[in-house]
């Protein structure tokens, strides 16, 4: 693809030039930011001269985009099997398994869900070293399973980037959680920030950025509660901090919680179901991305998915139920009706 876009201007009516690009269909120019950046680095020329987006075009005006050349990325495409919840020629909504990561970083270079993404959907999504996560707007940590949306082409990708922006993506997780939170159904609301004792993890701290989850508990178990979770921001192991927080991590958590923590919290005669359970059966943190509810960002159809939950995630339930139980059991009729 050219380097350069030349357009002339051939209306009799004065017309901004932000406003006049903004209605240019050419897959480079494909949000608002990237168009901003444009005139931020003085690429955008009116007969020849740097202008303001501001500037009024007149008949006949040539307008020239100087566009940085794309450098190919060391995404390597990957066909690997993807659960499909919803599919239209725009985005799709995938339900994650909890081993795979998101996408490419230290120590995993390859066999990720943007690996995959890149291979289906090669024909609209081509990886850059400019968008070297093609198609990908949010992230769930590798061990939380469940939903994600993922864009098929960089003008969906920006589209929906501005829906997680204004906060107008609904997501409900569940989550098992050692402890029980008080009160049950809440709002916790702190600011979040690297931890300066381990870059690994986030930490509640002053100096970060504001967070906020609501959770409810829907069925109690003796020292275990099954919420569930929605959130109005998305910071890094949001969910898994603040539960953390309360005294009350993520049950198969290692890096908010621990093993020794969990078994110190039930009676000595099922410490050692407990630990077959997370040594054979849940080895990762019991969070489910759930439901995922928006507007769809082309059609304006309103998009409502489900996952069902993973066969791990069943299990501890229903062991739980067995050894733990305080009531009937009626987390089915809740999910799975």
């Amino acid at each position: 693809m050219s380097d350069t876009i030349d357009l002339v201007f051939h209306s009799e009516m004065s017309l901004r030039l932000d406003k006049y690009l903004a209605g240019i269909n050419h897959p480079r120019l494909y949000s608002r930011s990237v168009v901003e950046k444009l005139f931020a680095a003085e690429k955008v020329l009116v007969n020849g001269k740097p202008v303001k987006k501001s500037y009024l075009l007149n008949p006949e005006d040539c307008i020239r985009i100087e566009l940085p050349a794309l450098q190919p990325s060391h995404l390597e495409p990957q066909q690997i099997p993807l659960e499909i919840v919803f599919e239209d020629e725009f985005l799709a909504v995938i339900n994650k398994p909890p081993a795979l990561v998101v996408h490419p970083g230290h120590g995993n270079r390859s066999n990720t869900l943007a690996n995959a993404i890149a291979y289906r959907y090669s024909d609209t999504l081509r990886p850059t070293e400019q968008n070297n996560r093609p198609g990908i707007v949010h992230r769930l940590d590798k061990g939380t399973s469940g939903l994600i949306v993922v864009a098929r082409n960089e003008a969906v990708q920006a589209k929906l980037a501005e829906l997680f922006a204004r906060r107008q993506v609904k997501k409900t997780y569940l989550a098992v959680t050692v402890g029980i939170p008080e009160p049950a159904a809440d709002t916790i609301e702190t600011y979040i920030s690297r931890s300066s004792g381990n870059p690994r993890k986030m930490a509640v701290h002053s100096s970060g950025k504001l967070a906020r989850t609501s959770y409810e508990i829907i069925r109690y178990y003796q020292g275990f509660a099954l919420l569930i979770i929605n959130l109005s921001t998305g910071r890094m192991h949001q969910i898994r901090v603040h539960l953390a927080d309360r005294n009350t991590p993520v049950l198969g958590d290692n890096l908010y919680g621990s093993e020794a923590d969990v078994l110190n919290r039930v009676p000595a005669n099922l410490r050692r179901k407990l630990s077959e359970l997370l040594a054979h059966h849940l080895q990762r943190q019991a969070l489910h991305a759930w439901k995922l509810q928006f507007i769809h960002p082309v059609t304006g159809v309103e998009i409502s998915c489900t996952a069902p939950l993973p066969e791990d995630f069943r299990y501890t339930l229903d062991w739980l139920d067995r050894y733990f139980a305080i009531d009937k059991p009626d987390h089915d009729k809740i999910l799975f009706e």
